[in-house]
């Protein structure tokens, strides 16, 4: 177990991706607006936003930390896109939120409703991500490092 507070944000850097993963910190909602409709999360402290960057430069970093700021602190929407979507191609992060994260190689970037499910580099596929109290659990995350940053409202 890794531990995490809700100002804190936990990067799992790779070769080739990185990834970013905060606490929700207090009991509430989150919005899934997908093709279909809008899905309502409701999710309690020890849970997490996590966000999967194709990359691993400072420009990704900051760009975790921004979207996971934009979804915590100003409660923007997970957006799912349509499958076959032309803008899949061009993301370069995505985000998913619950106790339980599952990363995987095999699907197309933004468009799963499931938020059990991230899109992720090759070196992550099978990952899991796990909130419990008080910090994190990786699981089958090898040959990666591991950094904690502030995450709190600027």
């Amino acid at each position: 177990m890794i531990p995490l507070r809700s100002n804190e944000m936990l990067l799992v850097h790779g070769n080739s991706g990185t990834l970013a993963i905060v606490k929700v910190g207090e009991q509430r909602q989150f919005f899934v607006d997908t093709p279909e409709g809008e899905i309502v999360l409701a999710m309690g402290p020890e849970e997490l936003l996590v966000a999967s960057g194709f990359g691993t430069d400072e420009r990704i970093v900051n760009g975790l930390r921004c979207v996971l700021y934009m979804i915590r602190e100003v409660n923007s929407p997970l957006i799912v896109l349509p499958k076959n979507h032309p803008a899949s191609a061009r993301l370069k992060m995505v985000v998913s939120a619950g106790k339980r994260i599952v990363l995987s190689c095999d699907i197309t970037p933004g468009t799963h409703p499931e938020q059990h499910l991230l899109c992720g580099m090759d070196e992550f596929d099978g990952a899991e991500i796990l909130g419990v109290e008080g910090g994190v659990e990786l699981n089958r995350l090898e040959c990666v490092k591991c950094e904690k940053r502030g995450f709190s409202a600027l």
